[in-house]
């Protein structure tokens, strides 16, 4: 059992959204058998603890945090933006994707943004059809038992505590959804009705009335027709681990094909962060990066070759690429059998803009959820803004990742699911753009090679690449530059320059780190946030 280490206990005693404007009683670390959250705030920690604590499961909680983390950070994250979900159901012993992302609408063709001069964020041309509030109605429906009007109740608490106007319009626009669901007969249709309210109904017809008189594309058809995908995941073996990712409609199977990748080297002799270690997993991520920024695209539109991506006949050429004695300074995606694709055009814009939600229950079901949006514009006085999704999509003929109308972008969100023996063992959300996967590479292989414990795997010092296509707007890779905390010590910064990474000494920011380790021996959970992060993430557990 060298990889479970028990953390002294740190639990929120918390009874609800109470805790509202008191983040610091909560920690970054936590630990219990019943249940716990982890997420970017006190307060939604708490909310999503109150429905554990009243015998709600995984996914009621996750919605409860979700849905306050649309207040408590509403910087990062707007209930007209996206999530994406990964659910490990105890119940069928199986793991599920959820695609809470929206499609680009329908009157967003390539030819519109070529006479527009690109997508630009902030503005109402860049939004996709918003995902979060459908994903988090299907997560009800199919793995929760509480009603949405339960589940709301902490968010519905601090806009009431608000002083914006938008917190005063948004809380009229939950409360006509709880009306929708009040008046069904049952919890399913009441569900439904909740679901009908924003897509369908009088909220749908105001976002799509409200986006055509200021120059939008959203229409309420783009709303009637969104769906939320409920996915197989995508998964490898790694060391006796099976680790699970969204599909290609996120950059999620790039750390996958990294993992395959590192499968030849040996990390645990290597030493966590050693120099060795450091170089060879930024070496695999920038091979991963290389070919998730050529190939991957929305599945459901383009033809994604990604069982050959991992297979270990490709993987295999792959590996030999790296060299242990130098960085590589060039962008290398794989050659396909009767296939070029070539690579994205380049702008200069960035953007983070994410939070993170992590739940676990008694009865062993987990989510991982990574919830997004913000950069957008606010419809009216729904209190609803809409994000800038459609940045991810390029403008590139040709391209996988081309906008198209009813195209899904292709995200930067990842959670991650670890499963050993099929049970869940790690859980994982990380904000931070293209540096998400960068993170969960590190924390994976920290875990499974290493044997570190929740509150080590996010504390550990971080590297971050810039060898890769910038997944908002485009922006041109910066070829062998590292980033990476002068806390591994001089001789490691000294050992990587000589291998000819372009190192640049400072603390990693943006890379905000969440976890949920999991005993299945004690039942023992043990959550675990990234104390760095402004504000702190927070973990809560009984």
């Amino acid at each position: 059992m060298r990889w479970y280490h028990i953390l002294p206990a740190v639990v929120l005693m918390a009874t609800g959204p109470a805790q509202t404007g008191r983040a610091s009683a909560l920690s970054s670390q936590a630990q219990g058998r019943s249940g716990v959250v982890v997420s970017g705030n006190a307060d939604s920690a708490a909310a999503g603890l109150e429905m554990l604590r009243k015998g709600g499961k995984a996914a009621d909680a996750a919605v409860a945090t979700i849905l306050a983390e649309s207040v408590a950070n509403g910087d990062r994250f707007c209930l007209g933006g996206e999530v994406a979900i990964l659910v490990y159901d105890a119940g069928h012993k199986a793991v599920q994707a959820l695609s809470g992302i929206g499609a680009a609408p329908l009157l967003a063709t390539l030819e519109y943004f070529e006479k527009a001069g690109g997508i630009k964020s902030g503005r109402a041309q860049a939004a996709a059809v918003p995902g979060a509030p459908d994903a988090c109605v299907t997560l009800l429906q199919r793995y929760g038992t509480m009603t949405f009007s339960e589940v709301v109740q902490p968010a519905l608490m601090m806009l009431d505590k608000g002083g914006a106007k938008w917190h005063r319009d948004l809380a009229r626009t939950l409360r006509r959804l709880v009306e929708a669901e009040t008046g069904a007969a049952d919890r399913a249709r009441g569900l439904q009705a909740v679901a009908d309210c924003f897509y369908r109904g009088p909220i749908a017809r105001e976002i799509g009335t409200w986006s055509q008189a200021q120059g939008g594309l959203i229409r309420y058809n783009d709303l009637a027709g969104h769906v939320t995908r409920i996915e197989p995941p995508v998964s490898i073996e790694y060391r006796g681990h099976r680790v699970y990712k969204c599909g290609p409609w996120t950059q999620g199977p790039a750390l996958l094909e990294a993992l395959q990748i590192l499968q030849g080297f040996d990390l645990t002799t290597m030493g966590s962060q050693s120099p060795d270690a450091l170089h060879v997993l930024v070496e695999a991520m920038k091979l991963g990066f290389a070919d998730r920024d050529a190939y991957y695209g929305d599945p459901l539109c383009v033809d994604v070759p990604l069982d050959y991506l991992l297979s270990d006949e490709y993987t295999r050429t792959r590996r030999l690429l790296i060299d242990m004695k130098k960085a590589s300074l060039e962008l290398r995606p794989g050659r396909l059998p009767a296939n070029s694709i070539p690579p994205a055009a380049a702008d200069t814009s960035r953007i983070r803009d994410t939070t993170t939600c992590l739940a676990a229950d008694r009865w062993g079901n987990v989510i991982a959820a990574t919830p997004s949006g913000w950069s957008g514009v606010l419809v009216g006085d729904t209190g609803v803004w809409l994000g800038s999704r459609l940045i991810s999509l390029n403008t590139q003929r040709g391209h996988p990742n081309c906008i198209a109308p009813g195209k899904r972008p292709r995200i930067t969100l990842t959670p991650t699911l670890v499963l050993k023996a099929g049970k869940p063992v790690l859980a994982v959300s990380v904000a931070g753009g293209d540096t998400q996967d960068q993170a969960s590479l590190q924390i994976v292989t920290n875990f499974i090679d290493f044997g570190l414990d929740a509150p080590r795997l996010v504390n550990t010092p971080r590297y971050a690449t810039e060898h890769y296509i910038g997944s908002f707007n485009q922006r041109p890779p910066i070829l062998g530059g590292l980033t990476l905390d002068p806390r591994v010590g001089t001789d490691v910064l000294e050992s990587l320059r000589q291998r000819g990474h372009k190192v640049n000494p400072v603390t990693v920011t943006g890379q905000e780190r969440t976890v949920i380790v999991l005993d299945p021996d004690t039942g023992v959970m043990s959550g675990a946030g990234d104390p760095e992060a402004t504000p702190a993430r927070a973990a809560a557990a009984f």
